[in-house]
This record gives structure tokens, C-alpha cells and sequence, in this order.
């Protein structure tokens, strides 16, 4: 089970991260200031680090050069809300392994979580193209929709909506999950944009193929 430290010290962000990762089988430990970090990720054994540049006590970027410095060669995701060229340069200029601004989807985090734990381990797991059910066939390389002899192309948003259901047939998923993992932490929760979008998929996948779970949320028949 891999172990992932989270340095975050927005408590919202951290729980939503922390939160995803769990439900996904990994271990997480939290570390809510730049000192923190250092004294956990050099003396823990964590598989990877997300790591938020603005850390309360020292910058990010300090923290990541330090980390490198002292010969730790875990992976490191940064995790922030500065988008500009030259911080991420100077990100991987200090040995960032990938860079995530936000706000972000949780499936992209983890899509981005899952590559560098393989590429880091030399692993050869397969990657998933295609996802099905019910007759509809979700393409994840060329990103479109094949249904018996057609084919058809979602808007980007009804597409990782659509992806997020066909990785969880049967599940139920309730509406916060939904708005975390396709929209993400920074959506208003009181929206009803989840409703809206399922009626989307449901009107060009077919009306059977997601089904509401009173008071719970919506399911993809298995």
C-alpha cells in the first residue's frame, strides 16, 4: 500500500485530498507546515509527496530544494495556485516531479498520482483504454462515445462525469463525490450542476444506464 504525505495547510483542500486518496486504498499522512514537511518526508518512508507551495514558515520552492539537497529522491507533485511559467519552471528546476495548479479534479490528481508511482517503481501496469457498459463504450484515448455501430463525442466535462461513473459500476456515488472528483474542491456544494449533467449523459446514453438512488446519489448499472 503506497503512503502518500500531504503538505497542505488549507484544511479543505487537505481533507478533499486526503479524503480521494483514502477511498482509493492509499495511506496518507498531513503536514500542515513547511518545518512539518521536512522533519515527516525525511524521516518517514513515503512513496510520494503533494506538496503546496505556500506553506506557513518557509516557501515551497525552499522546502522542495531542501528535500533534493539533503538526497531525497521520493516524488514530488506540487500542489498550488501560482500558474505563471516561471514558478513552474523554477518548480522543476528544484526537482518537482509534476505540477498541479488549482483548483483541480481529483481524477486528474490521481491519473497524475498513479503515473509517476509507476514510473518511479519501473512498473508495467496496463493501461485502461477503454471502459464499457450497457452497450456504451467510453474511449479514454481518442475521448469519444461508441454505442452499437455510432459514435459520438462528449463535451470534456459530461466525458470525465461519464468516466467517473464507468470506474464505478454499481457504486453508488453521492452527489459530493461527483462535484469533487469532476468539478472539484472549489465548486459551490449547494449547486445542482450533478443533476443537470447526469440528465446530459442520460439523454445521449440512454435514458436506463444511470440510475437515482433516493437520497443517495446516482449508479451506473452493472
Amino acid at each position: 500500500m503506497n503512503r502518500i504525505l500531504i503538505a497542505e495547510d488549507e484544511p479543505r483542500i487537505a481533507s478533499f485530498v486526503e479524503k480521494g486518496l483514502k477511498s482509493h486504498g492509499f495511506t496518507t499522512m498531513l503536514a500542515t507546515t513547511a518545518q512539518e514537511t521536512l522533519q515527516m518526508a525525511l524521516g518517514g518512508d513515503f512513496d510520494l509527496i503533494l506538496l503546496d507551495l505556500g506553506l506557513p514558515g518557509k516557501d515551497g520552492l525552499e522546502v522542495l530544494a531542501e528535500l533534493r539537497g539533503q538526497g531525497e529522491q521520493v516524488p514530488i507533485i506540487i500542489l498550488t495556485a501560482r500558474d505563471e511559467i516561471q514558478q513552474k519552471v523554477a518548480g522543476f528546476e528544484s526537482g518537482a516531479d509534476d505540477y498541479v495548479t488549482k483548483p483541480f479534479r481529483f481524477e486528474e490528481l490521481l491519473a497524475r498520482i498513479r503515473a509517476r508511482l509507476r514510473q518511479n517503481t519501473g512498473g508495467q501496469a496496463q493501461e485502461v483504454l477503454e471502459l464499457s457498459a450497457g452497450g456504451v463504450v467510453l474511449d479514454l484515448r481518442s475521448r469519444k462515445v461508441r454505442m452499437g455501430d455510432g459514435e459520438l463525442e462528449l463535451p470534456a466535462r459530461e466525458f470525465v462525469l461519464a468516466e467517473t461513473f464507468f470506474r464505478h459500476p454499481g457504486q453508488v456515488m453521492s452527489r459530493e463525490q461527483l462535484l469533487d472528483r469532476v468539478w472539484g474542491y472549489d465548486y459551490d456544494p449547494g449547486s445542482n450542476i450533478v443533476d443537470v449533467y447526469v440528465g446530459y449523459l442520460r439523454k445521449k446514453l440512454g435514458s436506463d444506464l444511470i440510475e437515482t438512488v433516493r437520497g443517495m446519489g446516482y449508479r451506473l448499472r452493472a
